[in-house]
């Protein structure tokens, strides 16, 4: 198994996208901490939400920008970690850490308001997330996807909005526009693990390698120059990526869906109780609630 560091410093560790990180978590403290007439009477980011954008951020930088990144092009279960992580981990920690106040500037404005109102309907958000996942998992278009850094990078975005849009209904940060109710959320939470077992079950069980990009040395160099310079690449004696893999190609295929679906029903399973717990506290204060005004009116 040949050692990661012949593909050099910046495929490694990305600089350019480390030093964007950077950028985004200082401008996020900054309009956090600014004062001023158009900041006055805004809700205070706690500590925790500062804690929890700073975590998503050094997570986003983990799996899109250090030796993480590479090795899902040499690996897919790396990969599918990877997409767990970004779609279903790192998407909800920005809603919950980015002030209501934050979202409203960006979602208010008039070319987002419509768009942002009909692609957070519950329903189609559910479909949207779960269809265009399942999609991207077909050999034909996942191929496709990986063979230039313009498709990748779109797809990549279109996936991380979408995933944005699935979570927004169960974490909706404008009160005044809540459309689902706890039992509902119980019940959304069910339907995205369902949705998404198909795509995991093709990858689980398939009889054959699926994906071009990690068993065929020619489409595998064309998805390697997504993250490593072309002139690197043109120094090195690569045969394939069973080079940097000690997994047989069918092992680690189906070690990858095996692990989207695993990280999945940790993170749904955690949102459900968290969700179950928030609703039956909700339910059980309207209960006394209704028990003590019956009360007084006697």
């Amino acid at each position: 198994m040949e050692n990661i560091e012949i593909f050099g410093f910046n495929a490694l560790w990305s600089p350019y996208f480390f030093v964007s990180i950077v950028i985004c978590v200082l401008l996020y403290f900054f309009l956090i901490n600014r004062e001023g007439d158009k900041f006055r009477g805004r809700e205070k980011v706690t500590v925790n939400q500062q804690w929890i954008f700073t975590t998503a951020m050094v997570l986003l930088y983990i799996v899109k920008g250090s030796p993480v990144d590479l090795l899902g092009h040499l690996m897919f279960s790396a990969h599918m970690i990877q997409m767990a992580i970004l779609y279903l981990l790192i998407t909800p920690l920005l809603i919950i850490s980015i002030p209501a106040w934050m979202w409203r500037t960006v979602t208010d404005l008039p070319v987002i308001r419509q768009a942002f109102r009909f692609m957070t309907k519950p329903l189609f958000a559910l479909i949207l997330f779960n269809g265009l996942f399942s999609l991207y998992h077909f050999p034909a278009i996942f191929d496709f996807v990986k063979s230039a850094p313009l498709y990748h990078t779109a797809s990549t975005l279109i996936l991380f909005f979408a995933s944005l849009f699935m979570w927004w209904p169960l974490l909706n940060k404008f009160e005044e526009k809540n459309q689902l109710s706890g039992i509902l959320k119980i019940g959304y939470i069910f339907a995205n693990g369902m949705l998404l077992t198909p795509a995991c079950a093709l990858i689980i069980f398939a009889k054959v390698p699926l994906y071009a990009t990690y068993y065929d040395p020619r489409s595998w160099m064309q998805a390697m120059q997504l993250c490593v310079p072309a002139g690197t690449l043109s120094g090195l004696n690569l045969t394939g990526p069973e080079m940097f893999n000690s997994l047989p190609i069918m092992e680690d295929q189906q070690l990858g869906g095996v692990a989207m679906k695993i990280i999945q029903e940790i993170i749904y399973g955690t949102m459900l109780a968290y969700v179950f717990f928030k609703w039956a506290r909700q339910e059980r204060e309207k209960d006394e609630y209704e028990e003590g005004v019956q009360k007084a009116l006697k």
